[in-house]
C-alpha cells in the first residue's frame, strides 16, 4: 500500500469512528466525548476512561489503546486486522468501548 492509499483508508477509519460516536450519542445514554487532533481520536467515557486511536504512518498501522491493552492493526485489503491475530478493528472497538461504557455499543465500518 502506498502512503497516500494508507492515509485515505486511515482517514476514512477515523471519520467512521467519529460518525459512530455521533450516532451512539444520539441513540443511547453512552455520552461518549470524542475529540480529534490530527491523526488521533480520543474517546472519553462517562466514567473518565478513554480509548485512543491513532495513525502510525511510517508503519501503515492504526493503533488502539484501551483498558484491555494496546493493539496494532494493518489493512489486509478488505479490513483492518490486528497484527497478532486478535480480530478486526471495528469488532474490537465495539467490544472495548462497550466494556468501558458499561453499555452495549456498536461501531462498524459500514455507513
Amino acid at each position: 500500500m502506498t502512503d497516500p492509499e494508507f492515509m485515505d483508508r486511515a482517514e476514512a477509519l477515523l471519520g467512521r469512528i467519529e460518525a459512530c460516536c455521533d450516532r451512539i450519542n444520539d441513540e443511547t445514554d453512552a455520552d461518549i466525548d470524542n475529540q480529534r487532533v490530527g491523526g488521533m481520536v480520543t474517546l472519553t467515557f462517562s466514567g473518565g476512561s478513554q480509548i485512543v486511536v491513532n495513525l502510525q504512518k511510517p508503519l501503515h498501522e492504526i493503533w488502539m489503546a484501551a483498558k484491555a491493552g494496546g493493539f496494532h492493526y494493518k489493512f489486509d485489503g478488505a479490513r483492518w486486522m490486528d497484527t497478532k491475530g486478535n480480530g478486526e478493528f471495528f469488532a474490537n472497538l465495539t467490544r472495548y468501548a462497550g466494556e468501558q461504557a458499561g453499555l452495549p455499543l456498536e461501531f462498524s465500518a459500514a455507513a
